[in-house]
């Protein structure tokens, strides 16, 4: 298959572009290492003044702290004041889809969300607390967050199983007027937006006129589909377990019966096979693997994202025979595709203006800002910044701010 040819970069970059450390690791990383750093959580809260003498003490708790507390229930608004709920973020997990875990439950999932708390402050200096519930029951879920309210600013959905966090997202959203994400969803269709811009502007294509497969019609898949919808793509094929979510196909739920409506303007019906013919680009957000026949079927110039964790649809060095433009979920293999590349930013931009939600518009200029991060060292290991890049999060935030002030949510 013809393949454009298009200059490469190094894949190592220099400390003065925002890196901590190179984009991707020099030595493997022991079982050991891992447990150490996770011995005793990873977080901890810290005292943003000391209490080292009697005045402290009066200061900080009785009598002291009385007056805020009359002037809060005096005027509710300077709760934001004078506590830190406008700048907390609540990352809420029922623990049953766990990165590729699946259901391990709220106990075992709290590590993941500590580390999601550990992203938020690194990347956005925002502070946050997990929150694992012991129910899987959308009615219980929505009232818990609902009487948790006055303790938090915003809520970072995470790892809820679908179709529940469809619903349960669009309920909390209902019933708290604060900004709420289920980054599983939004996260990566966010950043898979960025990286799609950034192999479109490089291949000099046409985003508009792609035609775009997407593996998986679970939560993140659902959510590909619509951003990339908002953004102009007009032929999205979606795949699930069965084939292709089609209109008239018997038993789909009623989520993908909505993204049926939406997508598959060709009316193709099948699997994979018929879906990836003369496509242009590969989204896989699934379990599944893809085989090397059906990607080389797909059109020249193709843009592959293969993006299960461990394991890639297809694997990257096989889809590169193929594709133009390759990119994983994996941070050993170039172009990698991760949440903490749109998170952090969002939530701060929605936070920064006061938002009472997170539109489309916003994820959307999330992603133009991600991807104008690395604009001019566009490359085909380069599409999207790296993760540990700390000019990402401060453009994200500020496009993000913007787009909530234009829209007037605020």
């Amino acid at each position: 298959m013809r393949r454009k040819t298009v200059t490469s970069t190094e894949n190592n970059v220099t400390q003065d572009e925002g890196l901590v450390e190179p984009a991707i690791a020099d030595q493997p990383i022991t079982d050991e290492e891992i447990f150490m750093a996770h011995a005793g959580g990873k977080l901890s809260v810290e005292l943003r003044s000391p209490i080292e003498t009697q005045r402290d003490l009066s200061i900080a708790y009785t009598p002291g702290v009385a007056q805020v507390s009359r002037a809060i229930h005096g005027e509710s608004a300077l709760v934001d004041k004078y506590t830190w709920t406008d700048r907390l973020v609540a990352v809420v997990s029922d623990g049953s889809a766990v990165l590729g875990l699946g259901d391990i439950g709220p106990r075992a999932s709290l590590p993941v969300m500590e580390g999601k708390s550990a992203l938020f402050r690194t990347f956005a200096g925002l502070n946050s607390i997990p929150i694992v519930l012991d129910t899987k029951d959308p009615d219980e879920i929505v009232e818990t967050l609902i009487r948790l309210r006055p303790s938090f600013g915003a809520v970072n959905l995470e790892d809820i199983s679908a179709p529940r966090c469809f619903e349960i997202e669009r309920r909390v959203i209902e019933a708290l007027d604060c900004p709420v994400m289920h980054d599983d969803q939004h996260g990566t269709a966010i950043v898979v937006l960025a990286a799609l811009k950034g192999a479109v502007r490089l291949l000099e294509r046409n985003l508009a006129s792609l035609r775009v497969v997407i593996s998986g019609a679970g939560a993140a898949g659902v959510a590909c589909a619509n951003i990339l919808l908002a953004a102009g793509v007009s032929d999205v094929v979606v795949l699930d377990s069965k084939g292709i979510v089609s209109t008239g196909r018997e038993g789909l739920n009623e989520f993908k019966d909505d993204l049926a409506a939406r997508t598959n303007p060709r009316g193709l019906v099948g699997g994979a096979a018929e879906a990836l013919a003369g496509a242009d680009v590969f989204i896989g957000v699934s379990a599944g693997q893809i085989d090397e026949a059906f990607i080389a079927s797909m059109n020249d110039d193709a843009i592959v994202f293969a993006l299960s964790n461990p394991d890639p649809e297809i694997h990257p060095d096989v889809a590169a025979k193929h594709a133009a433009v390759v990119a994983t979920g994996r941070s050993d293999f170039p172009n990698q595709i991760n949440n903490v590349l749109a998170f952090p930013g969002v939530f701060k931009g929605a936070l920064d203006a006061g938002a009472r939600r997170i539109t489309e518009s916003m994820k959307i200029a999330a992603a133009e800002a991600i991807l104008s991060v690395v604009a001019d060292d566009l490359a085909v290991d380069k599409i999207v910044p790296s993760p540990l890049d700390h000019r990402v999060a401060p453009a994200v935030s500020a496009a993000v701010a913007a787009a909530a002030h234009a829209e007037g949510i605020c």
